[in-house]
């Protein structure tokens, strides 16, 4: 493959090399003729010869010279563009790795995705169930408790396909849920609250509840009832007959009395 500037070199070595070759040839000629004619060649013409033949010769040796030089400009040429292309089909080489560490990566982070959004569905369903129970359960709550527990109760959603709280939220908010009800259920706790007598009339009274399974109140009138949680909420009813224990049972909580075992009415669902 020859480029342009050695081609046009090429053109004016061979130009200068023919011209020197016909004038060696001429002078040549013109000493044959003349020893056609029997005419003995003078030491001018030798000389003039000789002349055109070194410069000849300088020539050829000129253009030699230059040629080599041309070649090895040309092998270095050749070898940076080797170079470059091998250097090219290097970084070709690396780019089609990293493209495929690129791809593997992709499919394993696909593959996580597919694994978080299968969990995150199961998860979902799971706590959707847990809300759902967690909502009978605080029914079936004294009134005490679901007050404190209102605000976790707000925060389930009414529509678990639409709602915009996140799974974590709404199991914190199951968790803390349940996390009261079972400090609720191993507490003996107080309250004043107004309960329906017997005779229809609203009055305050004093609850005693024992956990979330029995609570029993006492009036200040000395009416006394019994209360027990259903699917509905709690149930009171009224029993008298405990008035007496019930108070006893407040006293000793209040420290108002000496510790006591006092029988009251325990009914086991």
């Amino acid at each position: 493959m020859h480029t342009p500037i050695e081609t046009e070199r090429g053109r004016r070595r061979r130009r200068r090399v023919g011209a020197a070759l016909a004038i060696a040839a001429a002078c040549a000629g013109g000493i044959a003729a003349g020893a056609d004619e029997t005419v003995p060649p003078t030491l001018e013409d030798a000389r003039l010869l000789m002349g055109k033949w070194i410069e000849t010769q300088q020539i050829i040796a000129k253009e030699r010279n230059d040629w080599e030089q041309g070649r090895q400009v040309l092998d270095g040429r050749l070898k940076l563009v080797k170079d470059e292309i091998a250097a090219l089909e290097e970084k070709i080489e690396k780019a089609k790795a990293s493209v495929g560490e690129a791809n593997g990566a992709r499919d394993t982070m696909q593959k996580e995705s597919d694994t978080i959004a299968a969990t995150a569905a199961q998860l979902a369903t799971s706590v959707t169930a847990m809300e759902a129970g967690v909502m009978r359960l605080v029914r079936s709550l004294p009134e005490p408790v679901q007050q404190r527990l209102a605000p976790l109760r707000d925060r389930i959603p009414t529509d678990a396909a639409t709602t915009k709280v996140t799974i974590a939220e709404r199991f914190q908010n199951v968790l803390g849920i349940l996390n009261e009800v079972n400090k609720a259920n191993t507490e003996i706790a107080v309250n004043y609250e107004v309960r329906t007598l017997s005779d229809g009339r609203p009055a305050e009274v004093r609850a005693l509840y024992i956990g979330l399974a029995q609570a029993y109140f006492v009036s200040a009138s000395g009416e006394a009832g019994i209360g027990r949680p259903t699917a509905d909420g709690w149930k009171w009813e009224s029993s008298n007959a405990i008035a007496g224990d019930v108070l006893v049972a407040l006293e000793i909580i209040q420290g108002k009395h000496t510790p006591a075992f006092v029988p009251l009415p325990v009914k086991i669902q």
